[in-house]
């Protein structure tokens, strides 16, 4: 896929203005960007898109410590990337919503085109 090319490569007052962003929502990009811009991060992610999943089955997976898993997941959840729940002393971790999903995918996908 190739982006579009512009008739005029040169953009008008009105064209430079639709393009602008507002600032609540540059924040909240950058922030979700950032969630996704880590390794273990993203194998987390990764992990999560197969199901719901506890913390110590992702300490296992992941083979790290528990405490550098949780701060990672800290991170996640502050992004909005992921969700949790709490059942007895286990916490449950998913996949915030359909849209996480998505962009995972993507740039996943993205990323083996390369």
């Amino acid at each position: 896929m190739t982006p579009a090319r512009l008739a005029d490569p040169h953009l008008s007052e009105n064209d430079l203005e639709a393009v602008k962003l507002p600032e609540a929502v540059v924040d909240e990009a950058v922030r979700l960007a950032r969630g996704f811009a880590d390794p273990t991060r993203l194998r987390i992610l990764a992990l999560l898109r197969r199901g719901e999943v506890c913390v110590h089955q992702i300490v296992t997976a992941l083979a790290m410590e528990q405490s550098a898993v949780s701060h990672q997941l800290r991170v996640l959840r502050h992004a909005r990337l992921v969700s949790a729940s709490k059942r007895g002393r286990h916490v449950y971790y998913r996949l915030a919503d359909e849209h996480v999903a998505s962009m995972l995918e993507g740039v996943l996908s993205h990323s083996q085109e390369a």
